[in-house]
């Protein structure tokens, strides 16, 4: 892709824009960029780059005279990029952009639950394999940063959400992995078949050359895996790489990579870990390096991250559940018999029935906080105890009292974490924090 002497707008300037801009730039771009915020908050993010401002839901910008124009995946579609395109630029999203500028092959690992923890897995599989792999995306760095590191990398390893696979009319991943479609973003997406079609995009562009690593039995996944003309391997139970017990078995070789005593035993972390060694295995890192990093692998924060045990209640962390799927997982996960579960957040749209029928199974009482606290409570119609909140320290308080020894107490929200708290890790440092607080106040009355 040509950049040099062209007129490029980004949309959005957060941590994709700001990269896009500065690859952009490196390519000899003219670069102009916009934001919804006002437009000394946007100079101020970028004061460093050599840019044309724009802010204030994109006020003075003139769509349809740029020739390209690069879309931050939290940016919705709105008639200023219909603008664009009926003016002839080309609208593309930054994962695309990026994935123009690197030679290397490219993995990509989507999925509504499950993609960090099976991206860091697999960067990590790699790594010990004796290769360089760029390991981010939607979990981190942006795959611009990478590419402006020229041959530095021997893969690219991406976590991409559905957001970022929007507009990815050139992406050709030699590896794409989507581990599950459930519920989410329909506050963003017309219904849940657009939800899907955006995560089957990485799908496309594949040829025979390429794999495409999807759940065994899963339909309307393997639909979206035949947009293209991959190889098709499966992960799962009775799959190519077939999950028993805790126990991953590569079928075609017979290898098998035990899970005991590892944090990826359970589901759905056996599940990742099948995932994450078909497509080690498809760029071919070794068996033994897979399974040292099966053994090591030391989790992520803020999925189901035990925090402390408090009078015989153990408190888990699992703020990055901010759909209903993530939340079943988690409940449905538990060592522990019952769980009193806090929930609630700003409400994604989505169907709560499945959390109910996991709480009815698992849940003493559920403690309600934020936006979609209602909605919630409506959907379990006084099928388990119910009790509000108002703030995240008053939710564990509460959940304590309720919980009874040899319990949980599980945040897993359901729901994103905007109306409260700047984002997923900030709520679940704020539970973390409050758990903290109730352990040292038991302490201080003992």
């Amino acid at each position: 892709m040509e950049l040099a002497g062209k007129e490029v707008l980004i949309v959005g300037a957060g941590a994709s824009g700001l990269a896009a801009a500065k690859l952009c730039l490196a390519r000899g771009a003219s670069v102009s960029l916009t934001d919804r915020a006002a437009v000394t908050v946007v100079r101020d993010r970028c004061r460093e780059l050599k840019v044309n401002v724009f802010g204030a839901e994109h006020s003075g910008v003139e769509f349809g005279a740029y020739d390209v124009v690069v879309v931050s995946p939290g940016v919705p579609d709105f008639g200023g990029l219909h603008e664009a395109e009926m003016a002839g630029a080309l609208v593309i999203g930054e994962l695309d952009l990026a994935a123009r500028f690197i030679s290397a092959p490219l993995v990509i690992v989507g999925g509504t639950n499950g993609k960090s923890t099976t991206t860091v897995l697999l960067g990590d599989m790699l790594t010990r394999a004796g290769l360089a792999p760029f390991v981010g995306g939607n979990l981190g760095t942006p795959l611009s940063v990478a590419a402006l590191g020229g041959s530095a990398y021997s893969h690219y390893v991406v976590e991409a959400s559905s957001f970022q696979l929007e507009r990815a009319p050139a992406l050709r991943p030699h590896v794409s992995v989507l581990l599950n479609v459930s519920d989410d973003h329909l506050d963003r997406y017309d219904g849940f078949d657009a939800y899907l079609q955006a995560k089957g995009n990485a799908f496309e562009l594949q040829t025979e050359r390429d794999v495409a690593v999807v759940p065994h039995g899963d339909a309307p996944i393997a639909m979206q895996a035949r947009r293209g003309d991959a190889r098709v391997v499966t992960f799962g139970d009775g799959a190519d790489f077939r999950v028993e017990g805790q126990v991953v078995v590569d079928s075609a070789a017979g290898t098998q990579y035990p899970l005991a005593g590892t944090l990826l035993a359970q589901r759905p972390g056996a599940l990742n870990a099948a995932a994450a060694i078909a497509a080690a295995r498809a760029v071919g890192a070794a068996p033994a390096a897979i399974q040292s990093a099966l053994k090591d692998f030391v989790g992520l924060p803020h999925r189901v991250a035990m925090v402390q045990e408090v009078g015989g209640v153990r408190f888990y962390d699992d703020s990055k559940a901010t759909n209903v799927g993530a939340a079943v997982s988690a409940v449905r996960g538990l060592a522990e018999p019952r769980a009193v579960v806090i929930a609630g957040g700003r409400d994604k749209l989505g169907e709560y029935e499945p959390l109910v029928r996991a709480l009815v199974d698992r849940a003493r009482a559920v403690v309600l906080i934020g936006e979609a606290a209602a909605r919630i409570e409506a959907a379990i119609a006084g099928r388990v105890p119910v009790v509000h909140a108002e703030s995240m320290m008053a939710a564990v308080r509460v959940a304590r009292e309720l919980a009874e020894t040899g319990d949980a107490v599980l945040l897993s929200p359901a729901c994103s974490s905007f109306d409260m708290f700047s984002g997923y890790a900030a709520r679940g440092e704020a539970f973390a924090s409050a758990v903290l607080n109730l352990n040292q106040s038991s302490k201080d009355v003992g």
